[in-house]
């Protein structure tokens, strides 16, 4: 493939994956994968009736071209980052290599080939 692409992760509180997929498709990010997941910080458990209530968190990965990751980055973390309710960050990774990724400009040349045979 001649695209780099980058695995950008998004941790966000639990609710607030609709809103960092919502900025990311703004952006040109065409999909993504949300995993439940929970916090351990300690300082941020609660106690409630002398139980301690760790929060419960989402992981969002989105795998975009390296050319839209700082826009799709930039959208995220302002619907949903820090200083909002979801209370989110995001950071990204460099991808070695991809396999299954077809363009959607590909995936219709193909489909199109397909039918005419």
């Amino acid at each position: 493939m001649n695209d780099n692409y980058e695995l950008i992760i998004v941790i966000i509180c639990r609710g607030y994956s609709d809103v960092v997929m919502d900025a990311a498709r703004r952006a040109g990010a065409t999909g993504g994968t949300v995993i439940n997941a929970r916090g351990l910080g300690s300082k941020t458990a609660e106690k409630f009736f002398g139980i301690t209530i760790q929060p419960e968190k989402e992981l969002v990965y989105i795998l975009a071209p390296e050319s839209i990751r700082g826009d799709i980055m930039r959208e995220v973390c302002k619907d949903a980052g820090l200083n909002t309710a979801g209370k989110g960050i995001a950071f990204s990774l460099k991808v070695d290599d991809v396999l299954g990724i077809v363009k959607h400009s590909e995936a219709i040349k193909q489909e199109e080939q397909k039918n005419q045979n």
